[in-house]
């Protein structure tokens, strides 16, 4: 077993992880910049419902994963996916050209359409990101190359989050902005062109249009493996805690902690860092063997790490409101447990999610591949949906963020059981 990293000094691999994780970057600081530009410039100026435009805004950005997953694993199947991803960066810089027309016209509805886009790019990419792993990678590098993607996935999202929401706010926020995602565009397309080139998984599909039946089809793909489609719900189960953890970190900061945006970057600092811990760990602990035997550690792991979450905020005392991230960590040993128990949280969630990943590629038949993956992205979407509803439905009955995590919590208990009977029966024997 090589070291995980020695990955990203080949041509196999260093190409595909400078796209990938550009591409992520440009998404989230868009995103980001575009909501802050309109909630603290434009609709303080029109007086717009900026709640309403922040909750449309990331509806359009998942709404492309139910609408065109089937067929961007339909078209990763039949094409050469090296060169796909050259056409889907092209993509990318003339949307980020967009950008920059639409933020100089004050177009919120010209950038609401170019998020849209946004999301329907990151849908083509996803089945060739993934799918391309297990083609350019030997066996027992799997483990390396998905940890090194999962942690840079969150650290680029971790990045563009930060870099979009503080230079929108300077003098020339909008120029320099737009300045920049179209460099990192360029960056994004200029890396695909050394992806080497894939074998094409099924040259004679032909590209059916019907959405719904095909996302049936492919689902139908990924459940025709029972490790693979186990292997896809407990991935979308990850998506499920990870996205309540991080739409209700503003709520948290703000009610619990009483702390500024700053607190909340540093929330969002802590468990991205944590999950690229947790991912590049898996190959460490694995040894590079592909096999389930850290997930229901990594479930374990995440059920206590909230328990112990929801405890420390209860010992934390809010004396006062926008305080600063000295001020949050000054204030007593309370505040350090909550950063210490969201790490473990975020390190676990990385040993639980990687492992997953690797077996849903290694198991996949290599003709249907892409289109498994897209299915995988469907449910994953599916799983993020049901988490927001699932929250508004826990604060509709009077609970509070830090009672809304600790159900999660609670609801982890019964998945790490099920998990463990899985992978004793299961993932451990097949996928070794």
């Amino acid at each position: 077993m090589k070291d995980t990293l020695h990955l990203l000094k080949t041509k196999r691999f260093l190409p595909l992880f400078i796209t990938q994780f550009m591409g992520a970057f440009n998404d989230n600081a868009f995103k980001n910049a575009f909501l802050i530009w309109f909630t603290y410039d434009i609709a303080k100026q029109t007086g717009a419902d900026a709640n309403f435009v922040v909750t449309l805004a990331a509806g359009l950005f998942i709404l492309p994963f139910f609408l065109f997953s089937a067929t961007a694993g339909q078209v990763a199947d039949k094409y050469e996916k090296s060169l796909l991803t050259q056409k889907i960066k092209q993509v990318e810089i003339i949307l980020m050209i967009g950008c920059a027309f639409f933020f100089y016209l004050k177009s919120v509805e010209g950038l609401m359409v170019i998020l849209f886009f946004m999301g329907v790019q990151s849908t083509f990419f996803g089945p060739i990101k993934y799918s391309l792993l297990p083609e350019h990678l030997k066996e027992d590098e799997l483990i390396s190359g998905n940890g090194l993607i999962e942690g840079g996935t969150f650290l680029s999202i971790l990045l563009g989050t930060i870099f979009g929401g503080l230079i929108i706010r300077t003098t020339y926020g909008v120029g320099l902005l737009s300045a920049f995602v179209i460099l990192f565009a360029v960056i994004g397309w200029f890396s695909s062109r050394y992806i080497p080139t894939a074998k094409i998984g099924d040259k004679n599909l032909k590209v059916s249009w019907n959405i719904i039946a095909q996302t049936w089809k492919i689902i139908g793909y990924a459940r025709q493996e029972r490790t693979v489609w186990l292997s896809i719900i407990g991935i979308s189960w990850f998506w499920f805690v990870g996205v309540t953890f991080l739409t209700q970190f503003p709520i948290y900061t703000k009610n619990i902690i009483g702390g500024n945006e700053h607190v909340v970057t540093l929330f969002l600092a802590v468990f991205s860092i944590g999950v690229g811990i947790g991912s590049v760990l898996c190959n460490k602990l694995l040894k590079g063997q592909i096999n389930g035997r850290l997930v229901p550690m990594g479930a374990a792991g995440m059920t206590v790490s909230i328990f112990l979450f929801a405890y420390a905020s209860g010992l934390y005392t809010n004396l006062s409101t926008e305080i600063s991230i000295m001020e949050f960590l000054s204030s007593g040993i309370p505040a350090w447990l909550i950063i210490i128990d969201l790490l473990m949280l975020s390190v676990f969630s990385g040993i639980y999610i990687v492992p997953l990943y690797t077996i849903m590629q290694h198991r996949s038949d290599n003709k249907h591949i892409s289109r498994i993956i897209a299915a995988n992205n469907v449910i994953n979407a599916f799983f993020m949906v049901i988490a927001s509803i699932y929250a508004i439905l826990i604060f509709e009955q009077g609970f509070n963020v830090v009672e809304l995590l600790l159900s999660v919590g609670l609801l982890n208990i019964p998945v790490f059981f099920m998990v463990r009977r899985i992978v004793k029966r299961r993932l451990g024997n097949e996928a070794s």
